[in-house]
């Protein structure tokens, strides 16, 4: 699963390193962690995410990929305001399952048109270790490229829509099974989705994408690194570059 994750780039650069136009609002009202580098995204932050869509005043025209900030936590078409402009609370949809999301109505809709990459630095994920005096702990690590490179996961995505409001954008990350030592951390993982397969899995002129929905292949997860962290990225309160720092193991636990 991935409920956590790092990302330090920002629209314009990423803009420029995809051939991407940058459809981000810069007016938009964001959080702090928001607008920059956050070392901590959680659930219903709003995050960047990669689209390709066609221009809507020339729609016969290639599609072309856009940069776009939608809220992590995906809102189905069809929820229900909770009043107007605000839809109604339900499941926080962060996470979908590659191997079911064809058959779950809040995601097959958007797996056939509505496809999107997620870029990060990185995803932590909790394993349980023995502590002091028997009592179990969790020591939090971080998985990234061992090259400091960037990394995208796949992602699906929805515009709800009530009245006059503005549209609301979200999205969730696809998860597999985990692959190589990653199994050794957790049973799943989000699913990396490989340069090469970029653009069948964006294009929104492709519904049948069943083959890029598999774990990806173990050479892929042996270029990360997994390494503990600190203790402090438990609360999302805590957001800076040491949270993604190697932490040993034994101080965790004898702080935990």
């Amino acid at each position: 699963m991935c409920g956590r994750y790092a990302t330090t780039v920002d629209p314009g650069l990423l803009a420029v390193e995809l051939d991407a136009i940058d459809e981000t609002d810069p007016n938009e009202e964001l959080l702090p962690e928001e607008a920059g580098p956050n070392f901590n995204v959680a659930p219903t932050t709003k995050v960047l995410t990669v689209v390709q869509r066609h221009d809507r005043e020339h729609p016969d025209e290639e599609a072309k990929r856009r940069i776009r900030r939608m809220r992590w936590g995906l809102i189905p078409r069809w929820t229900k305001p909770a009043e107007p402009g605000v839809p109604a609370k339900g499941k926080p949809l962060f996470n979908a399952r590659a191997d079911g999301a064809a058959t779950t109505p809040a995601f097959r809709d958007a797996l056939k048109t509505k496809r999107c990459l997620v870029p990060m630095d990185g995803w932590y994920e909790w394993l349980t270790e023995p502590g002091a005096g028997g009592k179990a702990v969790k020591v939090p690590y971080f998985m990234t490229p061992q090259d400091g490179s960037r990394i995208y996961m796949a992602g699906l995505w929805s515009v709800w829509r009530d009245g006059n409001a503005p549209p609301l954008l979200s999205c969730t990350i696809l998860t597999t099974d985990s692959v190589g030592d990653l199994q050794r951390i957790h049973d799943r993982m989000p699913l990396i989705m490989p340069r090469e397969h970029w653009d069948r899995w964006l294009d929104p002129d492709t519904a049948d994408v069943a083959g890029l929905l598999e774990s990806p292949n173990a050479d892929l997860t042996a270029a990360l690194e997994i390494r503990p962290v600190s203790p402090k990225v438990n609360s999302v309160k805590n957001n800076s570059p040491e949270l993604v720092e190697q932490y040993e193991v034994a101080e965790q636990i004898s702080l935990l």
